[in-house]
């Protein structure tokens, strides 16, 4: 019996001293291990037949869906009255609305002012006399 099956009898815990103890002695070999538990399926999540597969069977991206619909990530939670987070619902929705025609009107006054400078230029630039030609010397300096 090897030393791998020695430390898989064991469990996880022997697997995570093994790391902690790698990492304290020479963290080069301590990453090297961790790569190899992470790959070979012995800590975390293994890898199956295209799932992620808990110790328990459970999928882990279902699992996680579920906790993330659970949890509303991102978002506050529910005041326990359906009908008010309703309201709130739709009050978010129509603020960000708001904002994003808002920010349309700014980029467009943005843009106008933006045109209207740069016409002004082209119409002073036109308006200037042409610049006389840069004196040529033939002659080099005694």
């Amino acid at each position: 019996m090897g030393l791998i099956e020695k430390i898989d009898d064991i469990g996880k815990p022997a697997w995570i001293a093994l790391l902690v103890l790698s990492f304290i002695l020479f963290w080069p070999v301590g990453v090297a291990l961790l790569v190899y538990l992470k790959w070979s399926g012995r800590m975390f999540c293994s890898k199956r037949y295209g799932h992620w597969n808990m110790p328990d069977g459970r999928e882990a991206r279902e699992e996680f869906r579920s906790w993330r619909r659970r949890h509303r990530w991102g978002r506050h939670g529910g005041s326990g009255n359906v009908a008010f987070d309703e309201y709130r619902e739709e009050t978010l929705r129509k603020l960000e609305e708001d904002q994003r025609e808002f920010q349309d009107y700014l980029d467009k006054l943005r843009a106008a002012k933006d045109r209207a400078e740069f016409d002004q230029f082209m119409n002073d630039r036109r308006g200037r006399p042409p610049a006389p030609p840069a004196p040529t010397s033939d002659a080099s300096p005694a």
